[in-house]
């Protein structure tokens, strides 16, 4: 599939190319000239043709955050790369290019419409994430294998496949091969698609869909299961017990205890160890249990605190609307009473008028009365928020220190045991009571005393650390919980909110003010 292209020297998208493309393809005559003058900003850009420019590698294109949809057909492109920035994209054009494999599309996953037609590509892959795809055009391309399209099976939005000038296409089966495989295809290289031919190419390959269907059932299944167990494991960590249901962390202090395992084969420490490794599963599944009682605790905290603000947010803006409405019918009652006034209604009009500024004033007075009601309001919500879950925290860490404290004390007894244990063992095998199969690792530390006291101590050593880092993780990562979400709690751009607010009502204000100033009573004869 060669193609010829004009002798010009292959180009890479730079500033200048897309600075250019912009500026032909935006606003012409005054406004191009105003926005020109201005200066256009990439990030607003919603569509660009970057197309018949001899591009050959895609590059520079992190400010178009807002694209919509990109040409870049007839080109000289061969890979697919640079477009990850593009996470709005919808619609992308790499028709023409010479492109060998389909990649770099990761990222977009609003993606409907990939013309990827006439280039090099030899197999359909890495298009997982594409799972709005509605539309794909893969014509002219290197498509030998049938099987290949399976692959597209999962994209059950896809309604408008072209496959037409692939390799593929002279094969005999090949439409009935496609809308067996592909039942939820509506237009097939450019042709509707209708159920009758559906329907008789599903029999033909009833036996081997329905085998695939088992497969990809059971495939899905399987990562459902995945999923469930990833966001539930996901849960635990943000209760901060991740990996204590169970027997986890005792497992952890021996996974690198050297010493410790050679120690196991003491005479006796083998059933110390059962009862051991039992009861400090206990307390790990203790804390566990807590930590989740505690983080829908915390949830429900902060759904509550968002749910107050919103709620407070929403009263106030409904009493201010009230008290304006009230205003504008009062104020357009008021000007058709000024329109209708006769001859003698300079004086009239005049009170009418002081009238009306004084209810300006009024309104005025209750929307800031209101706006600093609800400022109150808010800092009364977040203080006591702040302090319901400063206790919360406070009491989660008391808790879980206390049952990582017994973790310790079945540690510092283990470790008396253990002690007791390696003496005895040292005597027996100075003495030559012990048997010969015990194992060599172990014999080396019954040499004297020191060493097997050594090698004890390191044990329990590594097993206090274990236990002291993990305290130490929930402790630092529930602070920093704390931290970010007071954090995010003061940085919910109140103040800016206020201001507008504030703003807002003045110009308001402002605006009544100068209707009255501005009226035009062409009823009254002064």
């Amino acid at each position: 599939m060669s193609r010829l292209y004009d002798t010009v020297e292959p180009s890479v998208v730079d500033e200048e190319m897309l600075q250019k493309a912009v500026e032909e393809q935006g606003p012409k005559d005054e406004a191009g000239r105003l926005a020109k003058a201005e200066g256009i900003d990439f990030a607003e850009v919603t569509q660009l043709r970057l197309d018949f420019k001899n591009i050959l590698k895609i590059d520079n294109m992190w400010c178009f955050t807002c694209l919509t949809k990109l040409q870049l057909d007839n080109n000289i492109i061969e890979r697919i790369e640079g477009l990850d920035v593009l996470v709005n994209l919808t619609w992308l054009d790499l028709s023409f290019n010479n492109i060998e494999v389909i990649e770099g599309l990761d990222k977009l996953t609003k993606l409907t419409d990939l013309t990827l037609y006439n280039n090099r590509i030899a197999r359909i892959e890495n298009m997982d994430s594409l799972v709005d795809l509605h539309v794909l055009s893969i014509g002219n391309n290197d498509l030998k294998d049938l099987e290949n399209l399976t692959y597209l099976r999962r994209f059950k939005n896809c309604k408008t496949l072209n496959l037409n000038g692939n390799p593929f296409c002279e094969l005999e089966d090949y439409k009935v091969f496609v809308l067996a495989y592909l039942p939820h295809i509506d237009y097939l290289d450019y042709r509707l698609v209708d159920e009758a031919s559906k329907h008789s190419a599903y029999e033909k390959y009833q036996i081997s869909i329905e085998e695939m269907l088992h497969d990809e059932r059971a495939a899905q299944r399987k990562l459902d299961e995945q999923l469930a167990k990833e966001k539930e494991f996901e849960t635990h960590k943000k209760a901060y017990v991740e990996k204590l249901n169970g027997p986890y962390m005792f497992d952890s202090m021996y996974q690198d205890d050297i010493e410790g395992n050679k120690l196991s084969a003491m005479p006796g420490v083998d059933e110390l160890l059962v009862v051991y490794r039992e009861s400090f599963s206990k307390i790990c599944q203790q804390i566990f249990e807590f930590g989740l009682i505690e983080h829908e605790k915390r949830v429900g905290e902060i759904d509550e605190f968002w749910k107050a603000i919103n709620e407070a947010k929403t009263e106030n803006k409904n009493m201010g609307m009230v008290k304006v409405n009230d205003f504008i019918d009062y104020k357009k009652k008021l000007f058709l009473d000024l329109l209708q006034l006769g001859e003698q209604g300079q004086s009239i009009a005049e009170q009418r008028f002081a009238e009306y500024n004084d209810k300006v004033a009024i309104l005025q007075d209750a929307l800031m009365g209101y706006e600093m009601q609800l400022v109150d309001q808010l800092e009364e919500t977040v203080k006591d928020f702040e302090r319901n879950m400063a206790d919360m925290v406070s009491g989660f860490l008391e808790n879980v220190q206390a049952l990582i404290s017994q973790c310790r004390d079945l540690e510092n007894m283990h470790h008396e045991r253990m002690m007791e244990i390696a003496i005895i063992t040292l005597e027996k095998v100075l003495k030559n009571e012990l048997d010969d199969d015990i194992p060599d690792e172990l014999r080396e530390l019954c040499v004297d005393k020191d060493t097997i006291v050594n090698a004890v101590q390191t044990s329990h050593d590594l097993h206090l650390l274990k236990i002291d880092n993990r305290e130490d993780d929930i402790v630092t990562r529930i602070n920093q919980f704390m931290s970010n979400m007071i954090r995010d709690v003061h940085d919910n751009e109140e103040v800016k909110r206020n201001r507008q607010r504030v703003s807002e009502i003045n110009n308001l204000i402002d605006h009544l003010r100068d209707e009255i100033d501005n009226l035009d009573l062409q009823g009254l004869n002064y």
